[in-house]
């Protein structure tokens, strides 16, 4: 099989480069080579997807069986790939994001689900998108993304992840979770404890990915651990584990953390209230043969390679956790109402 990885030195990009070379692939990897290299034994062609002499510089290297497109953000930049090289791609897979459901996260979504009006034409700077959240922008211009690929390949498999974790995630959900679980002291969580979560392995999107390809899979799927697969008490206490077990959780009545002012999802990472957060379908991807590993395993090997390799620093990790001071004025607050409820 001949790949073509837009993207390949980071996080998901970076492991289907590895797991395709380990199956005995040909592996090209394009991209600005701002971030690093892809492992070796890739091809890297450097470049930016955004120029068309760049991309007609990669079609020298061409044909391939598949392009995973791990990058795209705006539905141009899928189109400008596209009408580069359709002739020379039998299938194009895009990594698209279950923020394409208007529904998601108030309200548990499927394959069928709608997505947000879009359009293969759309940018940043469309008229259409001003009136939308920045989370509304986002989801917009990825099911622009899909549109596009669906139009403009040949073949297409469009993959919504939700969150994904594992070694190399440098978004900071899991650094800041393990980061907190070792500084000890009473530690504030939402409660309750057995609440469902859905977060794959980094390593089980690749073997879908690539598995699909050598079956000539199409169509969409979302990618999700089953619902049930763990609990957000099951993700604390394997950060507790992993850490020496030095800090306390507190876990306080998620309507109180509201009304307290805590951020959602970044504050106290992976924490949403919404009905739908950890609701959605992943039973399609399942029948599929997507595999999922435990979570404790995704968090141990995470931990590892951060011990191993360092962290990749990047600044979405600022978002997330919360300062000592925040935690602990929020702390004094919750323990003087539970004294007066009591």
């Amino acid at each position: 099989m001949r790949l073509l990885i837009l993207g390949g030195s980071w996080f998901l990009g970076r492991t289907v480069v590895s797991d395709a070379l380990a199956r005995g692939w040909e592996v090209t990897a394009f991209s600005r080579g701002k971030s690093g290299q892809p492992p070796a034994g890739a091809t890297h062609v450097v470049g930016d997807r955004r120029n068309d002499a760049d991309l007609h510089r990669l079609a020298e290297h061409g044909p391939w069986d598949a392009l995973i497109d791990t990058s795209a953000y705006e539905p141009v930049d899928v189109a400008q790939v596209t009408d580069a090289l359709a002739d020379l791609v039998e299938q194009y897979v895009l990594i698209s994001t279950v923020s394409a459901y208007p529904d998601w996260p108030a309200s548990p979504v499927d394959e069928s689900s709608p997505l947000w009006p879009s359009s293969p034409t759309y940018t940043e700077q469309s008229p259409e998108l001003a009136h939308l959240t920045v989370g509304g922008q986002y989801g917009t211009l990825k099911a622009g993304c899909e549109a596009a690929a669906t139009e403009g390949a040949k073949r297409s498999l469009i993959v919504r992840p939700g969150v994904i974790l594992g070694p190399g995630e440098y978004v900071g959900r899991g650094l800041k979770l393990l980061d907190r679980a070792a500084r000890g002291g009473r530690w504030l969580l939402p409660a309750p404890a057995d609440q469902p979560i859905q977060p794959i392995d980094v390593r089980d999107v690749s073997t879908f990915l690539l598995d699909s390809i050598e079956a000539k899979r199409d169509g969409v799927f979302n990618l999700v651990a089953p619902i049930g697969h763990a609990t957000y008490g099951e993700l604390i206490d394997t950060c507790l584990e992993l850490t020496g077990r030095r800090t306390e959780p507190v876990c306080a009545d998620p309507q109180w953390l509201e009304e307290h002012g805590v951020d959602q999802w970044t504050e106290i990472p992976l924490w949403r209230t919404p009905a739908g957060t950890w609701q959605v379908d992943g039973q399609r991807a399942a029948e599929a043969g997507l595999r999922c590993r435990p979570l404790r395993e995704t968090l141990r090997d995470f931990k590892s390679a951060l011990d191993r390799d360092g962290l990749i620093d990047h600044p979405r990790q600022a978002d997330h956790g919360m300062s000592p001071e925040h935690e602990a004025e929020l702390l004094a607050a919750w323990d003087a109402d539970q004294s007066g409820a009591r």
